[in-house]
C-alpha cells in the first residue's frame, strides 16, 4: 500500500503519502477504557492486534469511551546494495516518512491517533512488534487522552477491589500474579496498570502472563503446568526467556471491569522465612519508592492527586514467605482489611 516513487521526486507524485490507498479496517476494540479502531495495509499486522487484544473484557472508566485511531503500516523490503529511499506514509490523519528498514511510532493525543510503521522483516519477530510498537502506541495514546497514570505494576483484586503490586525485576510479580488467579483473584495486569487519579479506578490488559520456567516448580505436574509448558517462549531484550501464557484460556480469570484500588504493595526480593511479613510504609517512604520506581509518571499533571490518594489508602512492603501461596494469603488479608 506504500506508494512506489522510483526516481520521481516524492512531492511531485499524485499521491505521495498514500492517502488514497485502500486499507483494511478492523472493527473497534474496547481497551483501557477507550474504543480503538485499527486500520492497516497488512493482514499480518491486524492478526497481531487480534492475538493481543481480541476477546478481552470491556473496561469502562467514564460514561463515554473516547474514540482512538491507530494505523499500522507495513513497509515492503527495499532493494539491496543501495541506501533505502524515504517512503512517505499516511495514517490516522498523520503524515510521516521512513526508510524501508525503519520502524517507528508517532502519536498525537490531541488528534487521538497514532501511526505505527513496521518494516517487513519485523514480521519475523511478532512478540517484539506487538510489544514494542503496537502496544506502545495503544498504551501511550489511551493513557494520554484519558489522563491516566501509567504504572509499571501488576494489579490483582477481589470483588471489584484491587491492589497494585510494585517490585523490581526478579521480585516475583508474575509468580505472585499467577498464584493469585489460581486462588480466585481477578487479574487486571501483570506488568502495566493504568489508574484514573481522581477515582482510583484501574484498568489494564489481561492478555498474557509471562512465567519463568523455574516458577513452575510450585505447580508440580498439574494440568496447568502442562498447559504453560506448551505455551510459546518469548525472549526479552535482556535475554531472559519466559513462557507467554494466554490468559484468555480456561484456567484464568481476567478482571471483567476496572478495579477500585484500595492499597499498594511493594514486593521485596527478601524472604521472610516461614510466613510473609507485611509492614506499613510511611508517607515519605512511599513517596521515595514511587519516585524511584515510577520516574516517568512523576512529571505528569495527574501524578500529584494520584500519589496523595495512594498515600491516604495505604502502602505496604511485603517480604515473601516460603511458598507463593503465603504471599497470596497475605494479599487476601490486606484486601479484607480495606473495604
Amino acid at each position: 500500500m506504500t506508494p512506489q516513487h522510483h526516481d520521481m521526486v516524492p512531492d511531485q507524485a499524485a499521491d505521495p503519502f498514500g492517502e488514497r490507498s485502500a486499507v483494511l479496517v478492523r472493527k473497534p476494540l474496547h481497551l483501557l477504557g477507550a474504543r480503538i479502531v485499527f486500520d492497516s495495509n497488512s493482514r499480518e499486522l491486524l492478526q497481531l492486534v487480534d492475538a493481543a487484544y481480541a476477546g478481552l473484557p470491556r473496561h469502562r472508566l467514564s460514561a463515554k469511551a473516547p474514540d482512538l485511531h491507530v494505523s499500522l503500516r507495513l513497509l515492503s523490503p527495499g532493494k539491496r546494495g543501495e541506501p533505502p529511499p524515504l517512503a512517505l506514509l499516511h495514517g490516522a490523519a498523520l503524515l510521516g516518512g521512513a526508510t524501508r528498514c525503519s520502524n517507528f511510532v508517532t502519536l498525537s493525543p490531541r488528534e487521538r491517533s497514532a501511526l505505527v510503521v513496521v518494516p517487513a522483516r519485523m514480521l519475523r519477530f511478532p512478540y517484539h512488534t506487538r510489544y514494542e510498537s503496537i502496544e506502545f502506541a495503544v498504551f501511550t495514546l489511551a493513557a494520554r487522552v484519558q489522563r491516566l497514570v501509567p504504572l509499571h505494576a501488576a494489579c490483582v483484586g477481589l470483588g471489584g477491589r484491587g491492589i497494585l503490586l510494585f517490585g523490581s525485576s526478579g521480585a516475583g510479580k508474575s509468580t505472585v500474579a499467577l498464584h493469585c488467579i489460581l486462588n480466585g483473584f481477578e487479574l487486571l495486569s501483570e506488568d502495566s496498570a493504568f489508574v484514573a487519579a481522581n477515582t482510583m479506578l484501574a484498568t489494564g490488559v489481561s492478555n498474557f502472563l509471562h512465567v519463568r520456567a523455574e516458577s513452575l516448580r510450585w505447580l508440580g505436574q498439574s494440568p496447568l503446568a502442562a498447559a504453560i509448558r506448551r505455551s510459546p517462549v518469548i525472549r526479552r531484550r535482556s535475554g531472559v526467556k519466559k513462557f507467554e501464557v494466554d490468559l484468555r484460556g480456561r484456567f484464568f480469570r481476567p478482571a471483567r471491569s476496572p478495579l477500585k484500588i484500595v492499597a499498594a504493595v511493594f514486593l521485596s526480593a527478601q524472604s521472610a522465612g516461614a510466613r510473609p511479613t507485611v509492614t506499613r510504609m510511611s508517607a515519605s517512604t512511599l513517596s521515595t519508592h514511587l519516585t524511584n520506581t515510577q520516574a516517568y509518571c512523576t512529571a505528569l499533571p495527574q501524578w500529584q492527586p494520584f500519589s496523595r490518594n495512594l498515600a491516604r489508602l495505604g502502602a505496604f512492603e511485603l517480604q515473601r514467605g516460603r511458598h507463593p501461596a503465603d504471599t497470596v494469603a497475605a494479599l487476601r488479608t490486606l484486601l479484607s482489611q480495606h473495604p
